[in-house]
Protein backbone atom coordinates (compact mmCIF):
# COMPACT_ATOMS: atom_id res chain seq x y z
CA UNK A 1 0.00 0.00 0.00
CA UNK A 2 1.46 3.69 -0.98
CA UNK A 3 1.35 6.16 1.47
CA UNK A 4 -1.16 8.40 -0.08
CA UNK A 5 -3.67 5.16 0.01
CA UNK A 6 -2.85 4.59 3.53
CA UNK A 7 -3.34 9.04 4.47
CA UNK A 8 -6.66 8.25 2.87
CA UNK A 9 -7.81 5.43 4.83
CA UNK A 10 -6.71 7.14 8.04
CA UNK A 11 -8.76 10.24 6.78
CA UNK A 12 -11.88 8.09 6.63
CA UNK A 13 -11.82 7.42 10.28
CA UNK A 14 -11.02 10.81 11.06
CA UNK A 15 -6.74 10.40 11.48
CA UNK A 16 -5.40 13.68 10.49
CA UNK A 17 -1.61 13.11 11.95
CA UNK A 18 -1.31 17.15 12.08
CA UNK A 19 0.35 18.91 14.95
CA UNK A 20 -2.00 21.98 15.00
CA UNK A 21 -4.87 20.14 14.88
CA UNK A 22 -3.94 17.39 17.39
CA UNK A 23 -2.46 17.24 20.78
CA UNK A 24 -0.71 13.58 19.95
CA UNK A 25 -1.08 10.41 17.50
CA UNK A 26 -0.61 7.40 18.16
CA UNK A 27 -0.82 4.55 15.27
CA UNK A 28 -0.39 1.09 15.81
CA UNK A 29 0.35 -0.81 12.15
CA UNK A 30 -0.36 -4.63 13.19
CA UNK A 31 1.49 -4.97 16.45
CA UNK A 32 4.15 -2.17 15.72
CA UNK A 33 3.26 0.93 17.87
CA UNK A 34 4.31 4.89 17.35
CA UNK A 35 3.46 7.53 18.62
CA UNK A 36 4.36 10.65 16.20
CA UNK A 37 3.54 13.67 18.23
CA UNK A 38 2.26 14.37 21.43
CA UNK A 39 1.91 17.62 23.82
CA UNK A 40 0.20 18.41 27.05
CA UNK A 41 -0.17 14.33 27.36
CA UNK A 42 1.63 11.32 28.06
CA UNK A 43 1.33 9.00 25.30
CA UNK A 44 3.57 5.68 25.26
CA UNK A 45 2.73 2.04 23.70
CA UNK A 46 0.77 -0.25 26.57
CA UNK A 47 3.78 -1.97 26.92
CA UNK A 48 6.43 0.42 27.66
CA UNK A 49 4.12 2.12 29.83
CA UNK A 50 3.82 -0.93 31.74
CA UNK A 51 7.65 -1.41 31.99
CA UNK A 52 8.10 2.09 32.85
CA UNK A 53 5.19 2.45 35.49
CA UNK A 54 5.03 -0.40 38.68
CA UNK A 55 1.66 1.00 39.62
CA UNK A 56 0.32 0.43 36.45
CA UNK A 57 -0.53 -2.62 36.71
CA UNK A 58 -3.19 -1.78 39.13
CA UNK A 59 -5.21 -0.64 36.04
CA UNK A 60 -4.20 -3.02 33.79
CA UNK A 61 -7.02 -6.14 33.38
CA UNK A 62 -8.92 -4.61 36.39
CA UNK A 63 -12.27 -4.15 34.07
CA UNK A 64 -12.37 -6.35 31.80
CA UNK A 65 -11.42 -10.11 32.09
CA UNK A 66 -7.41 -10.85 30.97
CA UNK A 67 -7.28 -12.46 27.71
CA UNK A 68 -4.34 -14.87 26.32
CA UNK A 69 -1.85 -13.45 23.75
CA UNK A 70 0.52 -10.98 23.07
CA UNK A 71 -1.14 -7.30 23.45
CA UNK A 72 0.01 -3.97 22.92
CA UNK A 73 -1.65 -0.66 22.19
CA UNK A 74 -1.74 3.20 23.86
CA UNK A 75 -1.06 3.84 26.94
CA UNK A 76 -2.93 7.68 27.56
CA UNK A 77 -2.33 9.85 30.94
CA UNK A 78 -3.96 13.36 30.98
CA UNK A 79 -2.19 15.00 34.72
CA UNK A 80 -4.06 16.56 37.35
CA UNK A 81 -5.59 19.19 36.05
CA UNK A 82 -4.72 19.71 32.50
CA UNK A 83 -7.86 20.54 29.91
CA UNK A 84 -6.02 19.05 26.44
CA UNK A 85 -6.91 21.70 24.23
CA UNK A 86 -7.34 19.65 20.83
CA UNK A 87 -7.90 15.75 20.38
CA UNK A 88 -5.88 12.63 21.23
CA UNK A 89 -5.86 10.42 18.01
CA UNK A 90 -5.02 6.94 17.80
CA UNK A 91 -5.46 4.74 15.00
CA UNK A 92 -5.47 0.95 14.91
CA UNK A 93 -4.16 -0.37 11.70
CA UNK A 94 -4.26 -4.22 10.89
CA UNK A 95 -2.53 -4.65 7.45
CA UNK A 96 -0.50 -7.50 7.17
CA UNK A 97 -1.20 -9.88 10.19
CA UNK A 98 -4.44 -12.52 10.68
CA UNK A 99 -4.73 -11.21 14.15
CA UNK A 100 -4.16 -7.84 16.02
CA UNK A 101 -4.40 -8.06 19.66
CA UNK A 102 -4.81 -4.35 21.10
CA UNK A 103 -4.91 -3.20 24.69
CA UNK A 104 -5.61 0.50 25.72
CA UNK A 105 -5.34 1.83 29.07
CA UNK A 106 -6.39 6.00 29.25
CA UNK A 107 -6.00 7.80 32.89
CA UNK A 108 -7.64 11.06 33.25
CA UNK A 109 -6.30 12.33 36.45
CA UNK A 110 -8.88 14.68 38.70
CA UNK A 111 -9.90 17.44 37.29
CA UNK A 112 -8.41 16.85 34.23
CA UNK A 113 -9.95 17.01 30.23
CA UNK A 114 -9.36 14.60 27.64
CA UNK A 115 -10.89 14.48 24.08
CA UNK A 116 -9.96 11.16 21.95
CA UNK A 117 -10.60 10.00 18.65
CA UNK A 118 -9.78 6.30 17.73
CA UNK A 119 -10.25 4.98 14.36
CA UNK A 120 -9.75 0.98 13.22
CA UNK A 121 -8.96 0.44 9.77
CA UNK A 122 -7.66 -2.08 8.06
CA UNK A 123 -5.82 -3.25 4.43
CA UNK A 124 -6.51 -7.22 4.77
CA UNK A 125 -9.77 -7.74 3.40
CA UNK A 126 -9.92 -10.69 6.15
CA UNK A 127 -8.47 -10.88 10.14
CA UNK A 128 -9.52 -10.65 13.34
CA UNK A 129 -9.07 -7.60 15.48
CA UNK A 130 -9.23 -7.72 19.63
CA UNK A 131 -9.46 -4.35 20.61
CA UNK A 132 -9.43 -4.02 24.66
CA UNK A 133 -9.91 -0.88 26.49
CA UNK A 134 -9.52 0.16 29.73
CA UNK A 135 -11.23 3.93 30.68
CA UNK A 136 -10.25 5.50 34.06
CA UNK A 137 -12.02 9.30 34.63
CA UNK A 138 -10.86 10.63 37.88
CA UNK A 139 -13.17 13.07 40.51
CA UNK A 140 -14.13 15.82 38.34
CA UNK A 141 -12.18 14.74 34.94
CA UNK A 142 -13.87 14.79 31.43
CA UNK A 143 -13.38 12.01 28.70
CA UNK A 144 -14.67 12.44 25.68
CA UNK A 145 -14.26 9.43 23.08
CA UNK A 146 -14.84 9.00 20.02
CA UNK A 147 -14.60 5.61 18.06
CA UNK A 148 -14.66 5.54 14.55
CA UNK A 149 -14.72 1.80 12.13
CA UNK A 150 -13.85 1.59 8.52
CA UNK A 151 -13.74 -2.55 8.47
CA UNK A 152 -13.12 -4.79 5.51
CA UNK A 153 -15.90 -6.89 4.34
CA UNK A 154 -14.49 -10.09 5.84
CA UNK A 155 -13.09 -8.44 9.02
CA UNK A 156 -13.78 -9.89 12.25
CA UNK A 157 -13.82 -7.13 15.32
CA UNK A 158 -14.06 -8.23 18.98
CA UNK A 159 -13.79 -5.31 21.48
CA UNK A 160 -14.09 -5.68 25.14
CA UNK A 161 -14.27 -2.21 27.00
CA UNK A 162 -14.41 -0.78 30.56
CA UNK A 163 -15.02 2.03 32.28
CA UNK A 164 -14.55 3.28 35.31
CA UNK A 165 -15.90 7.15 36.41
CA UNK A 166 -15.48 8.44 39.69
CA UNK A 167 -17.12 11.08 41.72
CA UNK A 168 -18.70 13.95 39.42
CA UNK A 169 -16.48 12.47 36.74
CA UNK A 170 -18.31 12.27 33.07
CA UNK A 171 -17.44 9.89 30.00
CA UNK A 172 -18.95 10.53 26.60
CA UNK A 173 -19.06 7.84 24.15
CA UNK A 174 -19.48 8.27 20.60
CA UNK A 175 -19.60 4.48 18.47
CA UNK A 176 -19.50 5.57 14.50
CA UNK A 177 -19.42 2.16 11.89
CA UNK A 178 -19.05 3.33 8.58
CA UNK A 179 -18.93 0.24 6.39
CA UNK A 180 -19.38 -3.67 5.99
CA UNK A 181 -17.79 -6.11 8.30
CA UNK A 182 -18.42 -9.57 8.20
CA UNK A 183 -18.95 -9.85 12.35
CA UNK A 184 -18.69 -7.51 14.99
CA UNK A 185 -19.74 -7.94 18.48
CA UNK A 186 -19.11 -4.96 21.28
CA UNK A 187 -20.44 -4.61 25.17
CA UNK A 188 -18.92 -1.67 26.39
CA UNK A 189 -19.68 -1.49 30.21
CA UNK A 190 -19.30 1.47 32.74
CA UNK A 191 -19.59 1.89 36.33
CA UNK A 192 -20.37 5.13 38.16
CA UNK A 193 -19.65 6.92 41.53
CA UNK A 194 -21.59 9.38 42.78
CA UNK A 195 -22.70 11.98 41.00
CA UNK A 196 -20.70 10.65 37.76
CA UNK A 197 -22.27 10.99 34.06
CA UNK A 198 -21.71 9.00 31.03
CA UNK A 199 -23.30 9.39 27.57
CA UNK A 200 -22.81 6.23 25.54
CA UNK A 201 -24.58 6.79 21.55
CA UNK A 202 -23.64 4.96 18.75
CA UNK A 203 -24.90 5.05 14.90
CA UNK A 204 -24.51 1.43 13.13
CA UNK A 205 -24.90 0.54 9.62
CA UNK A 206 -24.93 -3.05 9.02
CA UNK A 207 -24.93 -3.98 4.93
CA UNK A 208 -25.19 -7.60 3.38
CA UNK A 209 -23.88 -10.03 4.76
CA UNK A 210 -23.08 -8.26 7.83
CA UNK A 211 -23.76 -9.29 11.50
CA UNK A 212 -22.94 -6.31 14.48
CA UNK A 213 -24.31 -7.30 18.20
CA UNK A 214 -23.52 -4.14 19.73
CA UNK A 215 -24.92 -2.79 23.27
CA UNK A 216 -23.94 -0.70 26.19
CA UNK A 217 -24.31 -1.65 30.12
CA UNK A 218 -24.10 1.11 32.54
CA UNK A 219 -23.80 0.08 36.60
CA UNK A 220 -25.84 3.19 38.42
CA UNK A 221 -23.54 2.64 41.48
CA UNK A 222 -23.14 5.92 43.39
CA UNK A 223 -26.08 8.57 44.41
CA UNK A 224 -27.19 10.59 42.06
CA UNK A 225 -25.33 9.64 39.01
CA UNK A 226 -27.10 9.31 35.63
CA UNK A 227 -26.47 7.93 31.81
CA UNK A 228 -28.27 8.14 28.64
CA UNK A 229 -27.79 5.32 26.23
CA UNK A 230 -28.87 5.91 22.51
CA UNK A 231 -28.32 4.12 19.36
CA UNK A 232 -29.30 4.37 16.14
CA UNK A 233 -28.63 1.41 13.88
CA UNK A 234 -29.54 1.12 9.80
CA UNK A 235 -30.15 -2.62 8.36
CA UNK A 236 -29.18 -2.62 4.68
CA UNK A 237 -29.53 -6.07 4.08
CA UNK A 238 -27.56 -7.18 7.66
CA UNK A 239 -28.34 -8.43 11.00
CA UNK A 240 -28.28 -6.16 14.12
CA UNK A 241 -28.33 -7.08 17.45
CA UNK A 242 -28.71 -3.54 19.68
CA UNK A 243 -28.64 -4.11 23.57
CA UNK A 244 -28.70 -1.48 26.31
CA UNK A 245 -28.32 -2.31 29.94
CA UNK A 246 -28.91 0.34 32.78
CA UNK A 247 -28.68 -1.08 36.43
CA UNK A 248 -30.08 0.90 39.04
CA UNK A 249 -27.51 0.33 42.48
CA UNK A 250 -28.21 3.64 44.27
CA UNK A 251 -30.39 6.31 45.68
CA UNK A 252 -31.35 8.99 43.30
CA UNK A 253 -29.89 7.39 40.48
CA UNK A 254 -31.15 8.64 36.57
CA UNK A 255 -30.73 6.28 33.53
CA UNK A 256 -32.70 6.59 29.57
CA UNK A 257 -32.12 4.25 27.12
CA UNK A 258 -33.21 5.40 23.68
CA UNK A 259 -32.92 2.65 20.38
CA UNK A 260 -34.09 3.39 16.97
CA UNK A 261 -33.54 1.43 14.22
CA UNK A 262 -34.23 1.72 10.01
CA UNK A 263 -34.38 -0.49 7.66
CA UNK A 264 -33.78 0.50 3.94
CA UNK A 265 -34.63 -2.64 1.88
CA UNK A 266 -33.60 -5.84 3.41
CA UNK A 267 -32.42 -6.99 6.72
CA UNK A 268 -33.36 -7.37 10.61
CA UNK A 269 -32.88 -5.11 13.39
CA UNK A 270 -33.64 -6.57 17.05
CA UNK A 271 -33.59 -4.32 19.84
CA UNK A 272 -33.25 -5.57 23.24
CA UNK A 273 -33.48 -2.63 26.39
CA UNK A 274 -33.20 -3.89 29.70
CA UNK A 275 -34.12 -1.85 32.87
CA UNK A 276 -32.51 -3.08 35.93
CA UNK A 277 -33.63 -1.67 39.42
CA UNK A 278 -32.21 -2.77 42.47
CA UNK A 279 -33.28 0.54 45.01
CA UNK A 280 -36.79 1.92 45.06
CA UNK A 281 -35.92 5.44 44.81
CA UNK A 282 -34.44 5.44 41.46
CA UNK A 283 -35.64 6.78 37.66
CA UNK A 284 -34.71 4.45 34.30
CA UNK A 285 -37.03 4.89 31.39
CA UNK A 286 -36.49 3.57 27.97
CA UNK A 287 -38.11 3.90 24.04
CA UNK A 288 -37.58 1.58 21.30
CA UNK A 289 -38.80 2.08 17.57
CA UNK A 290 -37.92 0.02 14.49
CA UNK A 291 -39.43 0.98 10.88
CA UNK A 292 -38.24 2.17 7.25
CA UNK A 293 -38.12 5.69 5.64
CA UNK A 294 -41.73 6.65 5.38
CA UNK A 295 -42.77 7.25 1.99
CA UNK A 296 -45.11 10.34 2.91
CA UNK A 297 -41.87 11.82 4.16
CA UNK A 298 -40.26 11.11 0.87
CA UNK A 299 -43.15 11.91 -1.18
CA UNK A 300 -43.28 15.42 0.68
CA UNK A 301 -39.67 16.15 0.28
CA UNK A 302 -40.04 15.63 -3.33
CA UNK A 303 -42.70 18.06 -3.27
CA UNK A 304 -40.23 20.71 -2.45
CA UNK A 305 -37.96 19.81 -5.74
CA UNK A 306 -36.14 17.31 -4.24
CA UNK A 307 -34.80 14.07 -6.09
CA UNK A 308 -36.11 11.00 -4.33
CA UNK A 309 -32.44 10.14 -3.51
CA UNK A 310 -31.75 13.42 -2.23
CA UNK A 311 -35.00 13.28 -0.07
CA UNK A 312 -33.85 9.56 0.96
CA UNK A 313 -30.98 11.03 1.87
CA UNK A 314 -31.98 13.67 4.26
CA UNK A 315 -33.79 11.53 5.94
CA UNK A 316 -31.24 9.26 6.65
CA UNK A 317 -29.04 11.78 7.77
CA UNK A 318 -31.67 13.36 10.33
CA UNK A 319 -32.00 9.89 11.34
CA UNK A 320 -28.63 9.69 12.36
CA UNK A 321 -27.51 13.15 13.71
CA UNK A 322 -27.24 12.13 17.24
CA UNK A 323 -27.48 15.16 19.80
CA UNK A 324 -24.75 14.96 22.40
CA UNK A 325 -24.54 17.65 25.13
CA UNK A 326 -21.00 18.36 26.37
CA UNK A 327 -19.26 17.23 22.92
CA UNK A 328 -17.34 19.46 21.69
CA UNK A 329 -17.28 21.34 18.41
CA UNK A 330 -14.40 19.80 16.59
CA UNK A 331 -16.10 15.96 17.15
CA UNK A 332 -19.15 17.17 16.31
CA UNK A 333 -17.55 18.00 12.97
CA UNK A 334 -15.40 14.67 12.70
CA UNK A 335 -18.67 12.78 13.49
CA UNK A 336 -20.47 14.62 10.60
CA UNK A 337 -17.78 13.90 8.25
CA UNK A 338 -18.37 10.30 9.15
CA UNK A 339 -21.84 10.27 8.92
CA UNK A 340 -21.43 12.09 5.42
CA UNK A 341 -19.44 9.07 4.29
CA UNK A 342 -22.35 6.33 5.37
CA UNK A 343 -25.29 8.27 3.95
CA UNK A 344 -23.36 8.40 0.62
CA UNK A 345 -22.90 4.50 0.53
CA UNK A 346 -26.29 4.03 1.64
CA UNK A 347 -28.51 5.63 -1.30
Amino acid sequence: MSEDSLKEDLKKVGIENDPSKRSASFIMIDDQPKVSFARGVEILSTKEALKRYGWLEEFSWKLVERQEGDFDGYFIRVPRGVKVEFPVEACLYLKRIKSQNVHNIVIVEENAELNLITGCTSERLSGVHYGISEFYVKRNAKLTFTMIHNWKEENEVLPKTGIKVEENGVFINNYILLSPVRYLKSYPTAYLDRNAKAILSSVVVGFENSEIDLGSRVYLNGENSSAEIVSRSISRGGKIVVRGHLIGNSENVKGHLECKGMIIKEGVIHAIPELEARNPNVDLSHEAAIGKIAEDEIFYLMTRGLSRDEAVSMLIRGFMEIDVKGLPEVLKREIDKAIELVERALI
